[in-house]
């Protein structure tokens, strides 16, 4: 085969925001630390809104005291270039007051999930010897339970409604060290350290969870501050001048995750407002600040945007963007027509920085000029960005058009799997685990994990696309389709199928109804042998859903 498919870059010719062009290098990207960011947008935008937390409005330069405070707070207890904190918080001014905080240490931020429990926080901390956790007040207990096992030095507390309009003057608080405590005694001095960019770790986070053992991803301040400007400063770059320093971001994944961590990087890079949800699953509250507040973008999940379609958010010139999970493209069509707007496909991995892709497609729309979309495309490698298809059996390139596994290479990639750099890279290309297809425009489309592409008879069945059948039924408000070993043929697996149906249809539509539906749009091996109906489907700690669980669930019913 002509080997120089992915060589020749098919995507820049796709670089296109509507009628403007997009650059084609925005290298060489600047070697500085990440929080620098935070300084220029406060020396910038000062006096404008950087936080709207629970009905309070904290500006830019009430953010960079309170980041600069801490710094000097976390100094005087003793965190050094090097260490290693971590935080079990919601999306909130709180984490974004730590985060920078500890990189104005030269520490290293390792965010943890305020859904985890004590096995995976001690696994966290643990690997990472993390030498101080700072947690919501609601985790004190579980926090206690595992500081002798894990041996962190401080633990540092804070209440969900700190920073908001209704944070508690008078409480009584639980006893131990009071983030805002710390923060009001220390001067807002952060200490100067000295920071590689290239080699110093700014995040360690875990990933992998809902796969198998967590693994540590190391992300340089170098890999983050990269990304940062691949991704709106490089797409929206012609249309900046009417967003930088002027619109509102709505904040509703959690902050904890690589997709969360980003959008407040890029609102901070462009001093927007971040409109902070605490709870990603409170959907109505996501409605109505959609409603109320009119941002310019909100980036989120396909669940929510599931969930949404209950709401009546009606027309609006917000820009969406969904990334983390497929997004089924029935789901995309039933939103776009509530609100006029197309969601925006984004790919990347908490590997990646994390963004990789972008469907400039369909980000066209907000220029008014969209002369075509790339519908259920996760869109064009970002700028800078390398890409191939390989075949995860023979390890060769496949040709334009073919299903392949997605390696990337790219300043975004991260330094290795801690605590060794290199560790789960291939000649500094990164193995995602994904499979996908690029069509002659540079287009990308998502097939499948490797992990839940199911095997019936030897033919290859992508989950992804079971799913999509099934979401396009009226009936079907979620669907989620996993392979399970075939009993009456060894090593071979069947489909199962586990459907939310939408309120008004839950007495009307059969398990025999949705089979035979199948059998319209599937081959027959692709077609589900059972059906589970259920109230609601498992959900991962960001949000998607969670293949693994029912896998599992389903296995264990088997074994018993």
């Amino acid at each position: 085969m002509n080997m120089s498919v992915y060589h020749s870059k098919p995507w820049l010719k796709s670089y296109k925001l509507g009628p403007f062009e997009l650059a084609a290098s925005m290298a060489p990207y600047p070697r500085k630390p990440l929080f620098s960011f935070l300084d220029e947008s406060v020396a910038k935008y000062g006096q404008r809104p950087a936080c709207l937390y629970g009905g309070r409005t904290i500006l830019y330069k009430e953010l960079g005291e309170l980041v600069n405070r801490l710094a000097a707070g976390l100094c005087s207890l003793g965190v050094k270039p090097g260490d290693r904190v971590a935080t079990i918080l919601n999306t909130s001014p709180q984490y974004v007051i730590c985060d920078f905080a500890i990189q104005k240490n030269g520490a290293v931020h390792v965010p943890c999930s305020p859904l985890h429990k004590a096995r995976e926080l001690t696994q966290e901390i643990s690997q990472s010897q993390a030498r101080t956790v700072i947690c919501l007040e609601a985790f004190k207990e579980v926090a206690q339970s595992i500081q002798s096992e894990t041996g962190f030095q401080d633990l540092i507390l804070t209440a969900e409604e700190d920073f908001s309009a209704g944070q508690p003057e008078g409480r009584a608080k639980p006893r131990g060290l009071q983030l805002r405590e710390l923060i009001d005694r220390s001067d807002p001095r952060p200490p100067q350290v000295d920071i590689n960019p290239l080699e110093d770790l700014a995040l360690l986070v875990f990933t992998g969870g809902a796969t198998g053992r967590p693994k540590g991803v190391m992300l340089t301040h170098y890999n983050l501050t990269a990304n940062t400007l691949q991704s709106l400063p490089w797409a929206m770059g012609p249309l900046e001048k009417g967003i930088i320093g002027k619109s509102s971001l709505l904040i509703g994944i959690p902050a904890f995750h690589s997709y969360g961590h980003w959008a407040i990087r890029a609102s901070v890079y462009w001093g927007l407002q971040m409109i902070m949800i605490p709870d990603p699953r409170d959907i109505g509250g996501i409605a109505a600040l959609l409603k109320k507040n009119r941002p310019f973008m909100a980036p989120l999940v396909p669940t929510q945007y599931m969930r949404l379609l209950e709401y009546n958010i009606g027309r609006t010139n917000t820009s969406f963007t969904s990334g983390a999970a497929p997004l089924p493209p029935e789901v995309a069509a039933r939103f776009k027509k509530v609100t006029g707007m197309p969601i925006t496909e984004a790919y990347g991995l908490t590997e990646t920085s994390p963004v990789t892709h972008f469907n400039l497609s369909s980000f066209a729309k907000i220029t008014g000029f969209m002369p075509f979309e790339k519908k259920g495309s996760i869109g064009v490698p970002v700028v800078d960005t390398e890409v191939r298809l390989v075949d995860p059996v023979v390890g060769s390139e496949v040709p334009q058009g073919e299903i392949g596994e997605l390696y990337i290479k790219g300043p975004q990639v991260m330094k290795g799997y801690w605590p060794t750099p290199g560790n789960g890279l291939a000649d500094n290309w990164l193995p995602t685990g994904d499979l996908c297809r690029m069509d002659e425009d540079g287009y990308f489309f998502l097939v499948d994990r490797t992990k839940d592409m199911i095997n019936v008879s030897g033919n290859k069945v992508y989950s992804t696309m079971v799913d999509e059948v099934l979401f396009e039924h009226p009936a079907v408000a979620q669907a989620v389709a996993i392979g399970l070993p075939d009993p009456l043929r060894p090593g071979s697996e069947r489909i199962k199928a586990f459907i939310v149906l939408r309120q008004e249809n839950k007495e009307a539509v059969t398990a025999d109804d949705l089979i035979a539906y199948c059998r319209e749009k599937l081959a027959p091996y692709a077609v589900p042998k059972t059906i589970e109906f259920r109230k609601y489907l498992p959900l991962t700690v960001t949000g998607k859903l969670f293949k693994k669980q029912l896998r599992e669930e389903e296995l264990k019913k088997e074994g018993a």
